[in-house]
C-alpha cells in the first residue's frame, strides 16, 4: 500500500494514481449509473462481483471507488467503502456483522444517532447492546457474553473529548474473538489510525474533516477486504450509496487535508490553552492540554489532536446566550470539520426536549460551548472569542 511508505500528505494527492488514466490532473465526475457489458459472461461476472464499479450504480462508481483507496490507503486499510453518510457507513457496517440474537457492547458516549440506532433500531430485532465506561477496557471485558458479535468505539467522543484506549480495546476484542468498529470521525485519518493498533474497521462521516468544506454529506467505512466485501453486499440490500458528485467533492477536499489539519491542531492548541486561562471560563476540553485527565493517552495514540474544542463557562446558559450572539467570526451553526469555526451550545438543542437535570446527566452542562475550530487566522479567532467572553 502507497501509505507505508509515503506520508499523509502525498497520499491523499497520490494513492489514486492508478486511476489516472485519461490524463486528467483534476479527477472526473463519472455520473452514469449503468454500463454497457461486452456480452452475457461478461455481464454475469459484472452482476455479482463485489465493488464492481462498472456495471450500476448501486454497485459501485469509479469516482466513489477512487476516493475509497485514498482513505484506505490513509487509514492503513485493504479496502474501503463510500456510502451516503457517516450513519450510513455506520449502520450498514453493524448490520453486516449481527443478527436477531446477537449482543453489542459500546461505549456510554456516541454519536447521539448511534445510540439511538443501538437502543431503538436493533432492540426491534433482537439485537441487545450493552454500554458501559468507554475509559475502562476492563468494563468493555466484562460485559461481553458468548453472543457477542461487535465492539464499538468512537474516539475522541462529543462533548468532553473523552478518549477509549484503541491498543486496550484491540486487546479485548481479541481474546474474546469480537470484531470491532471505530469511529475516527473527530480524529481524522490524519491525526489517528485505529487500525495499527489492532481496530477492525474504522468509519468516518466525510461530512467532516474529510470534505472540510460543509459542502457535502458522505460517508466511508475501511478495512480488511472480507470484511469490505460482506459490508458491500449488505449495502447492495439496503442500498446507502455515496453519490458520485459527493465523492468528487470529498475527494477535492482529501487534496488539503494534511494542510488543513494541521492548521486546525495549531489554531485549536491555541484557543484552548487561551480558555483555559480566562477568568469566565469554568474547564476546557481539549486532548492536547496537559490539563485534560486522558493526556497521556492522547499523546500515545493521536499524533495532533484535532479542531474540536469544549468549555464551560462559569455563568450558565444565560452567559452561553449571550457569547454566542456576541461572536462576529465564529459561526452558531451545528456539525464540524469544515474550514470555517463554528459553535453550538449543546443545552439549546437539548433544551427542547430534556429538563435541565435530564441535560446535565448527558454530561452537558448549561452553560457549555462546543467549538470547531476552522482554519482562520487564529489571532483574529481568539480576539473574537476575547471580545465575546469579556461583554457576556
Amino acid at each position: 500500500m502507497v501509505s507505508k511508505v509515503l506520508s499523509p500528505a502525498t497520499v491523499s494527492l497520490h494513492a489514486d494514481e492508478a486511476f489516472r488514466t485519461d490524463q486528467a490532473i483534476s479527477p472526473p465526475i463519472c455520473q452514469s449509473v449503468n454500463y454497457l457489458a461486452e456480452g452475457p459472461e461478461d455481464f454475469a461476472r459484472k452482476a455479482v462481483e463485489p465493488h464492481n464499479d462498472m456495471f450500476y450504480g448501486r454497485h459501485g462508481n469509479p469516482t466513489a471507488k477512487r476516493l475509497a483507496k485514498i482513505v484506505a490507503d490513509l487509514e492503513g486499510a485493504e479496502a474501503g467503502l463510500v456510502l451516503s453518510s457517516g450513519m450510513g457507513a455506520m449502520t450498514t457496517a453493524i448490520l453486516t456483522f449481527v443478527a436477531q440474537g446477537d449482543h453489542i457492547v459500546a461505549q456510554d458516549g456516541h454519536y447521539s444517532s448511534i445510540s439511538n440506532f443501538l437502543r431503538n433500531v436493533l432492540t426491534r430485532y433482537g439485537v441487545e447492546t450493552s454500554f458501559v465506561d468507554q475509559t475502562k477496557p476492563e468494563a468493555f471485558a466484562a460485559a461481553i457474553r458468548p453472543n457477542t458479535k461487535l465492539i464499538l468505539i468512537e474516539t475522541p467522543v462529543n462533548p468532553l473529548a473523552t478518549l477509549t484506549d484503541l491498543k486496550a480495546m484491540a486487546k479485548v476484542a481479541k481474546a474474546a474473538d469480537v470484531l470491532t468498529i471505530c469511529d475516527n470521525t473527530f480524529a481524522s485519518p490524519i491525526n489517528q489510525k485505529p487500525l495499527s493498533f489492532g481496530i477492525d474497521l474504522v468509519v468516518h462521516s466525510a461530512t467532516k474533516y474529510i470534505g472540510g468544506h460543509h459542502d457535502l454529506l458522505a460517508g466511508i467505512v475501511v478495512g480488511s477486504q472480507a470484511h469490505l466485501d460482506a459490508i458491500w453486499d449488505t449495502s447492495m440490500d439496503l442500498g446507502p450509496i455515496g453519490a458520485p458528485f459527493d465523492a468528487w467533492l470529498a475527494m477535492r477536499g482529501l487534496r488539503t487535508l494534511k494542510a488543513r489539519m494541521d492548521i486546525h491542531n495549531a489554531n485549536a492548541m491555541k484557543i484552548a490553552t487561551f480558555l483555559e486561562g480566562h477568568t469566565a471560563v469554568a474547564d476546557v476540553y481539549y486532548p492536547g492540554l496537559t490539563s485534560h485527565p486522558q493526556h497521556a493517552l492522547a499523546k500515545r495514540q493521536m499524533t495532533g489532536f484535532g479542531g474540536m474544542v469544549t468549555f464551560d463557562l462559569k455563568d450558565g446558559y444565560d452567559a452561553g446566550i449571550a457569547f454566542i450572539s456576541r461572536l462576529r467570526l465564529c459561526l452558531n451553526a451545528p456539525s464540524l470539520g469544515g474550514v470555517e469555526t463554528l459553535v453550538v451550545q449543546p443545552a439549546v438543542m437539548f433544551r427542547a426536549r430534556l429538563t435541565d437535570e435530564q441535560i446535565r446527566a448527558q454530561g452537558v452542562t448549561l452553560g457549555m460551548i462546543r467549538m470547531s475550530v476552522g482554519i482562520e487566522d487564529v489571532g483574529d479567532l481568539i480576539e473574537d472569542i476575547e471580545q465575546a467572553l469579556n461583554r457576556t
